[in-house]
């Protein structure tokens, strides 16, 4: 067990035992924890009962090297394509139309998103990258910050010398930054923009990130891409000027919606002229398809990075490949990928190129081999990934209510900005729940960070 193991589960081991002791200001936290009505419509009854801790080297680390991972991943056309951003589209499985909405921006998009993670018990291992503006999980900030205006946990942060980064503080600080060409300085007024579908179940999430914002200042305002319009050169919803658009309408609604194409151009001729911030640009999700993190990967296509970058790439993300390549190379072997694939199913997993919520994920290790292989036909056929799997390290949870400690396992999203580190959220599942669906057992958490070196004892 390394050194930031052993201080995780330290101070983890701190917390169960003060809880398994009876310490109902700790097992009570989470309940008497100064949630807003929003907050609670979207997350009552699937909060944690506890936060998690992390090293402050591990997620350090690990954030430093998805910054650099990022600038290697939107490098790809660049490095493997000599810039023709089409044949990295094809490469990808993605059709022309969807591929020349997203080269609608040349160079590289904003470095913003969320990546999602795995802690194997010593580090933290990549699954997928989401960049772009489209982001949930931002308003799971509020669990830490309300966490900490709960005395018996405010006195086991300081003790611990536990920090809580808030995504949501750092993220309105990114848009009054990015939106200053407009405000003049002032805060400016987001609008939180959907297809002119809607917001479906995302609704009550939405306003959950309204109220967040609310409380560190800045008025957003939700509405449908059909909904805005204009007026004295700027763009309103719902009556409101607004400076930056927070955009989760993304090439998908694009495509398969009609009008939206037609009705999105008002809000890209608006962010070209200056009028408004486009947050962020169609331009991010020409790398939000899980299938470029393949070209990462592939060890045939290692000469386009240095030995460094290599390294960089291993220590992130675990073996993954493409299904609609046929050759893999295995112990510096070519070998026949699906063959590789049949041979270790009990390793791997498959996942669908733009699914999301976990939807078309077929786990190996509970598969048979009949279906696994049906399963890896049907990938070839449709351009699915096939993942190295990661074993997740048990996250101990006692009950507040019977004392008994369940075991979870946690989806990290960590959260990155042009200037590194956001904060993280957290989604749990119950330990023997492998793939984490958004379903009844599913739970929210907040991350705590703490020193590598312990606080100096008080006086």
């Amino acid at each position: 067990m390394t050194d930031t193991a052993t201080r995780t589960d330290r101070v983890t081991d701190d917390y169960l035992q003060r809880c398994l002791g009876g310490d109902r200001g700790l097992l009570e936290a989470i309940a008497k924890a100064p949630f807003g009505a929003a907050f609670l419509a979207a997350n009552e009854g699937h909060l944690l009962p506890r936060p998690l801790f992390v090293d402050e080297d591990v997620i350090g680390g690990f954030s430093a090297d998805l910054g650099g991972f990022f600038d290697l991943l939107t490098s790809v056309p660049q490095r493997i394509f000599d810039g023709d951003v089409a044949a990295y589209c094809a490469t990808l499985g993605m059709e022309p139309q969807r591929a020349a909405i997203l080269s609608r921006y040349p160079g590289k998009p904003t470095k913003y998103g969320r990546a999602d993670a795995y802690h194997d018990g010593e580090r933290l291992r990549l699954l997928e990258v989401n960049v772009g503006s489209a982001q949930g999980g931002i308003d799971y900030s509020e669990i830490g910050r309300m966490l900490l205006k709960v005395d018996a946990f405010a006195d086991f942060a300081a003790e611990h010398g536990l920090v809580h980064v808030h995504m949501g503080e750092n993220i309105a600080n990114l848009y009054r930054e990015a939106a200053q060409g407009v405000t003049g300085g002032a805060d400016p007024v987001l609008g939180l923009v959907e297809s002119d579908s809607g917001f479906g179940s995302y609704v009550t999430q939405a306003q959950s990130y309204v109220e967040m914002m609310a409380a560190q200042g800045l008025e957003v305002v939700m509405g449908t891409i059909g909904e805005i319009t204009e007026r004295d050169g700027r763009l309103w919803l719902h009556g409101k000027r607004i400076d930056l658009i927070q955009r989760h309408f993304t090439e998908n609604e694009m495509v398969t919606e009609p009008g939206v194409a037609e009705t999105a151009e008002r809000v890209f001729r608006a962010h070209d002229e200056g009028r408004v911030v486009l947050w962020t640009s169609l331009r991010s999700s020409l790398y939000h398809n899980k299938a470029a993190l393949t070209l990462m990967s592939d060890s045939r296509l290692r000469s386009a990075f240095s030995p460094d970058e290599a390294a960089l790439i291993d220590r992130v993300l675990p073996w993954t490949r493409l299904l609609a390549n046929t050759t893999t190379d295995a112990d510096s072997q070519t070998v026949d990928l699906i063959d590789y694939c049949r041979e270790h199913r009990d390793d791997l997993i498959i996942k669908q190129q733009r699914s999301f919520r976990a939807m078309g994920i077929v786990p190996g290790w509970d598969t048979s081999d009949a279906d696994w292989a049906a399963a890896l036909a049907e990938g070839v056929t449709e351009g699915a990934l096939v993942q190295r799997r990661v074993i997740r390290r048990s996250e101990r949870v006692v009950h507040p209510e019977t004392g008994v400690v369940d075991e979870y396992a946690a989806t990290w999203g960590v959260f990155f900005t042009p200037h590194g580190y956001a904060g993280s959220s957290l989604r749990a599942m119950p330990i023997d729940d492998e793939i984490p669906r958004y379903r009844p057992g599913r739970r929210n958490a907040a991350v705590f960070q703490f020193p590598t070196s312990p606080p100096a004892a008080q006086p």
